[in-house]
Order: C-alpha cells, then sequence, then structure tokens
C-alpha cells in the first residue's frame, strides 16, 4: 500500500462488503493504525486539529454534557457527563474530578487529536478523537443532543491546524512486561511492605522497588486473603449481585494515555455474544470475556482499613478493568462490597 488513497479505496471497499464494521477492527484487518484509517477521511469529514491536548481538554467543559469514551482492546468505558475540575499542574498524570466525569491522563502518551463527523443510523454523530504515538485510540469525545453544537464549531474552529494534509508518524510502541525470576524476588520484604501498606496509590510504588510485574505480585501476595484467583465467570456474579444489592461500585478502564472511572450504582447488565455489558443512562462497559486471562480479588490495607479490588488481566499482563466498591478517602470500605468479593471463587 503507497498511498493514503490506496488505504482510503480499501477502506471503502471494506464498508461495502462489511458494512457495520468498526474502525478500530477494520484498521486491524488493513493492517494499520485506526488514525490511520481516520486519516483518509481529512477534508471531507474528518479535521485535524492543533496538538495543544491540554489546551483542547480544558475547553471540553463549554461543549456541555457529552459522552466520554476510553478503552483498550478487551474493555470499552464510556461515561456521559460535563468535564468539570480540570487539574492540569503535574507535567506526570492531568485529572478531571468530577462525579460524572473522573479521569487520570497522562499526555506525554498523546500525538493526534482530530474532529470527526460521521453519519450513524440515529443520524449525524460528532466526536474529537485522540490517539497516541502508535497511532491507536487514547480517548474520544462524543456529542450527544444536550450537548451544545455551537460551541463544537467553536472549538474545532479554534484548534484547526493549518496543515490539513500531513498525517503524523506512527511510532511502534511496544508493551513488554519482564519478570524476574521468583528467585531473584525479595519475596520476605516484598510480603512486609504490602502488609505495611498505608494508601492503594503506593502500591504501584511498591512493585517497582521490588522489581515484580502485577500478576507477579499478585502470586507471590503474603497470603491468599492479600491476592487470591477466581474465576472469570465470578466478574459477572459481581456485577449482577452488585445491580441486585444496589451496591455502588467503582469501574476504572483505561489504555497508556487514559484512565476513566465511574463511581456508583450499575443497573442493567445484560451478555451480547462473547461481551458482557452494563447498559445504564448515563454509563455504558462492554467488556470482552474472551480476552481475559487472569482476574483476582487484591486486597490491600489503608490508613482507612482494607480496601478491596478485582482485577482483571489480559494474557500480556496488562490490566484490562478494576473494579472497587466506592468510597473516598477517609471513609472506610462498603461492607456490601466486602461481602460481594468474599462469596467470590
Amino acid at each position: 500500500m503507497n498511498t493514503t488513497k490506496d488505504l482510503k479505496k480499501l477502506w471503502n471497499d471494506l464498508k461495502i462488503n462489511q458494512p457495520k464494521i468498526r474502525i478500530r477492527n477494520a484498521a486491524k484487518e488493513l493492517g494499520v493504525s485506526e488514525m490511520e484509517l481516520l486519516a483518509t477521511d481529512l477534508n471531507e469529514n474528518v479535521t485535524k486539529l492543533k496538538p495543544e491536548f491540554a489546551e483542547i481538554l480544558q475547553d471540553i467543559e463549554s461543549l456541555g454534557k457529552v459522552m466520554a469514551l476510553t478503552r483498550n482492546n478487551e474493555c470499552v468505558h464510556e461515561r456521559k457527563g460535563i468535564y468539570l475540575n480540570p487539574d492540569f499542574s503535574s507535567p506526570y498524570a492531568q485529572l478531571f474530578v468530577g462525579e460524572d466525569i473522573d479521569m487520570r491522563i497522562f499526555l506525554n502518551h498523546w500525538k493526534s487529536a482530530f474532529s470527526v463527523i460521521e453519519k450513524s443510523e440515529h443520524g449525524e454523530r460528532k466526536s474529537l478523537q485522540f490517539f497516541g504515538k502508535d497511532g491507536e485510540a487514547i480517548h474520544k469525545i462524543y456529542l450527544i443532543p444536550q450537548s451544545d453544537d455551537v460551541a463544537f464549531k467553536s472549538l474545532v474552529e479554534k484548534y484547526k491546524d493549518e496543515n490539513q494534509t500531513d498525517i503524523p508518524l506512527i511510532e511502534k510502541v511496544e508493551t513488554i512486561i519482564n519478570e524476574k525470576p521468583d528467585s531473584e524476588i525479595d519475596v520476605e520484604g516484598f510480603h512486609q511492605s504490602w502488609i505495611d501498606l498505608k494508601d492503594t496509590h503506593n502500591f504501584f510504588t511498591m512493585l517497582r522497588k521490588f522489581g515484580v510485574s502485577r500478576t507477579q505480585a499478585l502470586r507471590l501476595a503474603p497470603t491468599d486473603y492479600h491476592a487470591k484467583k477466581i474465576e472469570k465467570e465470578s466478574i459477572v456474579k459481581m456485577l449482577e449481585k452488585a445491580a441486585d444489592t444496589e451496591t455502588p461500585i467503582m469501574v476504572f478502564t483505561g489504555n497508556k494515555g487514559n484512565i476513566q472511572i465511574h463511581t456508583g450504582n450499575i443497573k442493567r447488565t445484560m451478555w451480547h455474544e462473547n461481551w458482557f455489558n452494563i447498559l445504564d443512562p448515563d454509563f455504558n462497559m462492554h467488556l470482552d470475556m474472551n480476552g481475559i486471562t487472569e482476574s483476582w480479588i487484591v486486597r490491600k490495607p489503608t490508613e482507612d482499613g482494607i480496601v478491596t479490588a478485582i482485577e482483571v488481566f489480559n494474557d500480556k499482563g496488562e490490566i484490562i478493568v478494576q473494579f472497587f466498591g466506592k468510597r473516598k478517602p477517609g471513609i472506610p470500605e462498603l461492607e456490601q462490597w466486602r461481602t460481594i468479593c468474599a462469596e467470590l471463587n
């Protein structure tokens, strides 16, 4: 394949043969990145924006209520709300902290941005789409009926790149999780460090200190109480139980450039083929159960007592999704959540 024109023809042919194919799947089938495929519509339905990500994101509040989408290969997280309380003061991680839109952003992985207008069965669909160095989608923001269309047009005009021809170069980004042999780990020190934890945020620092991967850490946990492997079907049981008992939960889904969080009750859960879904008015989650390799209940000590998580991994040892009971610093974990987790195996 030599030119964007060639790729555009292949993309159009593919849509004729598979009218319902999603662009992410089409890109994989054609052996290119999603960004490269999207860019074949530049100057038509797609507009390249300046890579001024912090400025763009802090202007998103002007759009009003929108739908935020963050995903990885195995889990899609969609949350409706207004982008409130931005904090871009740290060079390492940027934040939105609202009841609806709650994100942890890592802008050093972001490379390109586009506005997109596409036709759908429900009419015209407008979005802002952000991609990483590898051309894979990091975050997307979709307008919904309550969104401010005028503000969207103004934002696109403000950040429109003067160069609508050149496509950002793709960099190969590989996630390689190297594990030391267990025999080289200070297991006794690792156990004591876990037992002495005061804050869940220190868990990652502890992993780096002892040179262990996340799944290796769970395997080498102090006791079965601290980390217990469970069947992936237990995730479904947990979500159904949380819905039935109206237990508010937290759902963390992310990729290299963004982690998106839902906090609150869930109501409607259902299967669709190999995907297990949460389908509520303001929150949707789509979890590919076939993509799950390991699932664990993980318990970490904090100053507020034990915090219990369910952590879900793919075959590369990458976190797909994490579940917690709803909590805030200074408030102990919900007993309902602990009960649900204690019943899983």
